[in-house]
């Protein structure tokens, strides 16, 4: 079995990395500035001229790029090749509705094949395994960035995606699939729907597991690891940047492998923007120097993390990222799923009959995110029959799955029981420990 997929552009030295990475670079500002007017214009307003970046060292001249700027610009306004090369499309949910869309040429689709190729490589896989996909497949980028990894490798690929958690067991233990990929929380509902199945990890062949697309503790994992019988390494990604496969854990599961070849990384402090040094806990920022049709340039991911150096026993050279430490702004992940406050705000406001205050309660049971939302009625809904506020939580539920893609329990609760106060809102309480 080899240990690397692309041993070349794995353990580069730092001066290699580093003489790409400025080519790349320098290639990719050029890319964007003819093609994408708000990056143009963004630029000119700095004083930045395509020739000012020739090197990784020039990379803090640039702008910043948001998640605003996505819907700002929604569909296509970044994108930086004609739509008749663009063969792919993926979305994530943003907070009005409107989902963010990302697009693929058919290079960038290889590239990010080529990434999750070398996460599956890390995590011991081979042609000869059997890749159970249970992330989703559709718009979510889940579910076929880690399925062209998978085929890239040479696996035999199961496309199970979500759902009907009986049939994914039988499906696991019948094809004799020794690699899974899904959430965390998800593994381990697995695991107990296997026990009340009467099975144990003895009846199915798991190796491994690639785990991501929410937080998770070293306590999950120990648990995933026990109940499943399979080595559980954690994968990172975000739609905008490319999908799962940004970053990777090796053998040594002590943070994540950035594919840096690709995706040039940053710490800055969250407040000032100011580039952090090495070691430094702050927000993640991601810069695309290999994509075609949706590179983004110093992209502000929210995430909170810490990036390293220190020699790894794996040999990968790749600068290593520790598991995100939590989110600079109010999004939470349950379940795999981004869900923002304004998002449920949207949807009441909609629907205009309830009043206008709530609360989201996020806990986890049995390892799983359990999603409520409190409610409170009007004075005048107090009066109206049991029947009539049952029909109203039932509207409320199916227009908050409709924009959030993601089930929640609904709670109807009487006037003035949500506390007011002057300052910010308090509209999400997480009772999840997350550390």
């Amino acid at each position: 079995m080899e240990k690397y997929w692309n041993k070349s552009m794995e353990c580069a030295t730092l001066s290699e990395m580093k003489s790409l990475q400025s080519f790349r670079l320098s290639q990719t500002v050029r890319h964007v500035y003819e093609n994408v007017p708000v990056y143009r214009e963004r630029m000119d307003a700095a004083g930045v001229k395509p020739e000012d970046i020739n090197s990784v060292n020039d990379l803090y001249k640039l702008p910043f790029t948001c998640k605003q700027d996505l819907r700002d610009t929604y569909p296509y306004g970044l994108f930086a090749v004609p739509m008749d090369r663009v063969v792919r499309v993926h979305a994530s949910s943003g907070t009005t509705g409107k989902q963010i869309v990302v697009g693929y040429t058919q290079k960038d689709l290889d590239t990010w094949s080529e990434c999750c190729a070398r996460a599956l490589t890390a995590a011991g896989a081979d042609k000869s395994d059997f890749m159970h996909v249970s992330y989703g497949y559709g718009l979510f980028t889940g579910g076929l960035g880690i399925h062209g990894g998978a085929e890239k490798v040479g696996m035999t690929v199961i496309p199970v995606s979500t759902g009907n958690t009986k049939r994914q067991i039988n499906i696991l233990r019948d094809l004799g699939s020794t690699y899974i990929c899904c959430t965390p929380s998800y593994a381990l509902f697995i695991a107990e729907t296997m026990q009340e199945m009467g099975l144990t990890k003895d009846d199915i062949k798991l190796k491994g597991g690639l785990f991501g697309a929410e937080p998770w503790t070293e306590e999950m994992r120990t648990e995933i690891q026990d109940k499943l019988g399979c080595k559980a390494m954690d994968i990172y990604g975000l739609t905008e940047i490319i999908g799962p496969g940004v970053a990777f854990e090796c053998s040594e599961q002590t943070g994540m492998h950035i594919n840096e070849d690709n995706f040039i990384p940053e710490i800055i402090d969250p407040d000032t923007g100011e580039v952090l040094p090495e070691g430094s806990q702050g927000e993640l920022v991601f810069t695309c120097i290999t994509k075609e049709a949706f590179p983004l340039l110093r992209y502000r991911t929210r995430d909170i993390g810490i990036l390293s150096r220190e020699k790894c026993s794996c040999g990968r050279t790749l600068i290593k990222m520790k598991k995100p430490a939590g989110r600079s702004d109010d999004m939470l992940i349950i379940r795999g799923v981004n869900v923002f406050p304004s998002q449920v705000e949207s949807v009441l406001l909609q629907l205009g009959n309830t009043a206008p205050y709530y609360q989201l309660i996020v806990d986890r049971e049995n390892n799983t995110d359990t999603f409520e939302i409190q409610v409170e009625i009007t004075p005048e809904m107090f009066s109206d029959t049991i029947k009539s506020l049952e029909q109203e939580e039932h509207a409320i539920k199916l227009a908050v799955e409709s924009t959030l893609g993601i089930g929640a329990k609904i709670t109807l609760v009487e006037p003035k029981t949500i506390p007011r106060v002057e300052g910010k809102a308090v509209h999400v309480i997480d009772r999840r420990k997350l550390h």
